[in-house]
């Protein structure tokens, strides 16, 4: 156990007023150590919940009892979601994303997790090559669902190579046994040109409708290359592979609604982009549940920024996460200070910061809806550099750089994906820019409000 500890409570909450103090560290939940946030909110749903905490001051531990609803929340928050170890990934995946982060970043961005329960908690991707027989009878016992695996591909040999770890080949068996337990799975193929796609990706796809036709949706990703790769065999795609790869996913499509009166296979936004075609509109999708990996994504900030709310109706949408599991480290506020309703000063103009992808989708977006005279800065990656080229991944230095040219009076609304507990990838935060800078959520409907505040007074128009 590496100690976990109370980071608040609630006032008028059970636990207010008790002897429990922020700075706790929690040993046991009725007799019993938990060993992440699941087995926690399970141990104190009940009426009666004793705690075993330990103090830095106090030299014993001390025990504090609580009588509360069967149900009701206890009120406290847990600085983790795991509280033993989280179980790091043992692959060395050639397309990993991890080992082409430059030196100097957040510690956290490091860590390569292949943990189920992260997988249900936060939604991040597990390749089940560290899955065993407890941690199955543990997701069907308690119902952990829905998880997220990485196929990458189902030739087992081909797996092996890709992952380079030789449980990869076997280890989808794990996928076969939760979907035939009926938990709900959603999952992804990171698409490298020349190693898994062509006949390796029809035959995944061929494998997906047969082997796999329980999964929920699978989403084909474009592999990402940046100028840290050391892959020889790993690139960008061209325009035409990107255009291959969507033809398969529609006729993927096709066939799974036909087969299942259902569509489970996406190709992601960028592979459309890259393939110079206009992403799938908005009544494309069942759901959102795989909007981090760019499916659906652009849809639904068009119809949002359009005014159709129903789109939330479809899924969590971006960065998703169960709730009660805790934020730091995994899902932290993006930005402490922005408001809801974000507002601007007078004087100058309004730009929107944006990425090289997103820059010519929200040019015609602000021109169809009479934000023509709203200009778009568009930043060039040249941290990561290679084909990273959405938004998120935007860094301070970039952004700073962007903005050397932007007159002083402009009002410069930038979207905080971008942002993590108030920094930049690269450490730089929001004050380190040369600009007065709106921090603004990512989403069509909050960057539209911020517009109309400009309009209303006088930036947008003269």
């Amino acid at each position: 156990m590496s100690g976990v500890r109370i980071s608040s409570i609630s006032t008028s909450s059970p636990a207010s007023g008790t002897d429990v103090a922020v700075g706790d560290e929690l040993i046991s939940i009725n007799g019993r150590e938990p060993t992440d946030i699941i087995e926690y909110q399970q141990l104190i749903d009940g009426e009666v919940v004793t705690l075993v905490l330990q103090r830095a001051d106090r030299p014993l531990r001390h025990k504090v009892t609580i009588h509360k609803q069967a149900g009701e929340p206890l009120g406290l928050a847990i600085d983790s979601a795991v509280f033993d170890r989280i179980r790091t990934c043992d692959n060395h995946c050639s397309f990993c994303f991890i080992y082409q982060l430059p030196k100097g970043m957040r510690r956290s961005l490091y860590v390569k997790d292949d943990d189920f329960r992260l997988s249900f908690l936060y939604g991040n991707y597990t390749t089940l090559t560290r899955f065993t027989e407890f941690d199955l009878e543990r997701v069907i016992d308690e119902k952990l669902s829905p998880l997220y695996v990485s196929i990458h591909t189902t030739d087992p040999e081909l797996r092996a190579q890709m992952l380079r770890n030789p449980r990869g080949a076997t280890s989808l068996r794990w996928l076969r046994e939760l979907l035939s337990a009926g938990i709900e799975v959603h999952a992804q193929v990171v698409v490298c040109p020349g190693v898994n796609d062509g006949i390796h990706l029809e035959r995944t796809l061929q494998d997906v409708i047969t082997l796999y036709p329980e999964l929920a949706t699978v989403a084909l990703v474009p592999v990402g290359v940046s100028d840290f790769s050391l892959e020889e065999t790993m690139r960008p795609h061209r325009a035409d592979e990107a255009a291959a790869v969507i033809e398969l996913a529609d006729k993927y499509q096709r066939l799974t609604r036909e087969l299942f009166g259902r569509v489970s296979v996406y190709a992601s936004d960028e592979f459309y982009l890259v393939a110079g075609r206009d992403p799938q509109p908005a009544g494309s999708f069942e759901s959102l549940d795989q909007a981090e990996n760019g499916i659906g994504l652009v849809a639904a900030f068009r119809e949002s920024f359009r005014g159709h709310a129903d789109m939330d109706k479809l899924g969590t949408g971006f960065f998703q996460s169960v709730d009660g599991a805790p934020a730091l480290g995994y899902r932290a506020p993006r930005y402490q200070e922005h408001k809801a309703s974000p507002d601007v000063e007078a004087g100058g103009g309004v730009a929107v910061v944006t990425g090289e992808y997103a820059s010519p989708l929200l040019r015609q977006l602000l021109d169809e809806h009479d934000f023509a005279d709203v200009a778009i800065v568009t930043v060039e990656n040249r941290y990561f550099g290679g084909n990273i080229k959405v938004a998120g991944l935007m860094v301070g230095a970039d952004v700073h750089r962007a903005l050397d040219d932007v007159p002083a009076a402009t009002t410069v609304l930038l979207p905080d994906v971008c942002l993590s507990e108030d920094r930049f990838l690269d450490g730089l935060s929001v004050e380190d820019l040369p600009h007065r800078v709106i921090v603004v959520p990512t989403t069509g409907q909050d960057l539209r409000a911020a517009l109309e505040r400009a309009r209303a007074k006088g930036l947008v128009y003269s």
